[in-house]
């Protein structure tokens, strides 16, 4: 593959070449990611950036339905829009459905918006892990907005806040009383709370429940990088596209406050980090699962099945044998 030419063509937007490219960083194979971290070099000289925007969400709250609304209404102001959406993948199979295409028919007609599924495979979080590196991808190819839509799996899915400058997150009516709201984890990581389906019999329950998050929001610890009366939650109906334009404003209010005040460097700076930390971490883990490591592994299971040897002495020495390598 001529990465070179492959770079070029996604500096000048086009949607062949960026599909390739996801698919390159996506792949396992050691050639594919030495040809996949020439490009990203390559690609991040041109200093693009987009708003990227993580979305996150029990499954059935309108996820999918959400996104074509509000990226419908982007690129009707002329922003080009990419969605990376994250399915479940099987833990038998390892398939996926990948059925996000389907869902979202008129925006994956829009000649501006660029839609991409992934397997989310067996990576905790509900996010794949080349997700950050397919978002870096779209920033080059010039899109103004990147969503990621992750499985949504329930409050351990806080990994998207880390590849996102904004996290949404979307509930449904009727789905719990502020206690709920109290819960740490997911709800201290989202930005902005957008309560769906606020729309004909549930929008009396819609408008209940986001006053009873923005109570619960009130008794979390102030966030440094929030102006005053952030995080928010507001009321949405992706089906009548009601409250979208009102919620992108205050995304952007959101945005540019950040900016204004430094904490949007800082972020990335501090994001880059976490994935240079978490990079680490993968090639270790990967280096268990060569035949000399597994062998290793085995005899010094045997070892401690027996009695031999302790759990934590074993785990010593595996370590050690790591380390010679």
């Amino acid at each position: 593959m001529d990465v070179g030419n492959l770079s070029d063509k996604i500096l000048n937007g086009d949607r062949r070449a960026l599909a390739r490219a996801i698919t390159l960083v996506e792949s396992g194979r050691a050639d594919h990611r030495a040809q996949a971290t020439e490009l990203l070099a390559h690609l991040a000289k041109s200093g693009r950036q987009s708003l990227r925007i993580g979305l996150s969400g029990t499954p059935g709250v309108g996820k999918s339905t959400f996104i074509e609304s509000f990226g419908m209404m982007l690129t009707g102001q002329g922003l080009r829009v990419a969605v990376l959406a994250v399915d479940p993948s099987s833990t038998r199979s390892g398939g996926s459905i990948l059925g996000d295409k389907t869902r979202m028919e008129r925006l994956s007609r829009e000649r501006n918006a660029f839609i991409r599924p992934s397997p989310s495979q067996s990576h905790l979080g509900g996010v794949a892990r080349r997700t950050r590196e397919a978002i870096a991808l779209c920033e080059a190819a010039g899109f103004d907005v990147v969503l990621i839509e992750t499985v949504g799996v329930g409050q351990s899915e806080t990994v998207v806040s880390e590849m996102s400058d904004l996290f949404l997150l979307l509930l449904a009516p009727a789905g719990g009383d502020e206690l709920q709201g109290v819960k740490r984890g997911i709800m201290e990581m989202a930005d902005m709370i957008l309560v769906n389906k606020a729309d004909g019999d549930l929008k009396t329950t819609a408008t209940r429940t986001c006053a009873d998050y923005a109570g619960a929001l009130r008794l979390l610890r102030k966030r440094p990088q929030d102006p005053e009366a952030f995080p928010k939650a507001m009321t949405v109906s992706a089906v009548e596209e009601h409250g979208l334009e009102l919620a992108w404003d205050e995304m952007q209010a959101l945005t540019q406050w950040r900016r204004d005040n430094g904490f949007w460097d800082g972020n990335r700076a501090a994001q880059a980090q976490f994935w240079f930390e978490q990079e680490v971490r993968s090639a270790l883990l990967a280096r268990l699962s060569t035949p000399q490591a597994r062998a290793d592994m085995e005899q010094l299971g045997a070892q401690v099945s027996t009695g031999q040897l302790s759990p934590s002495a074993a785990a010593e020495h595996m370590l050690a044998s790591l380390v010679v390598e």
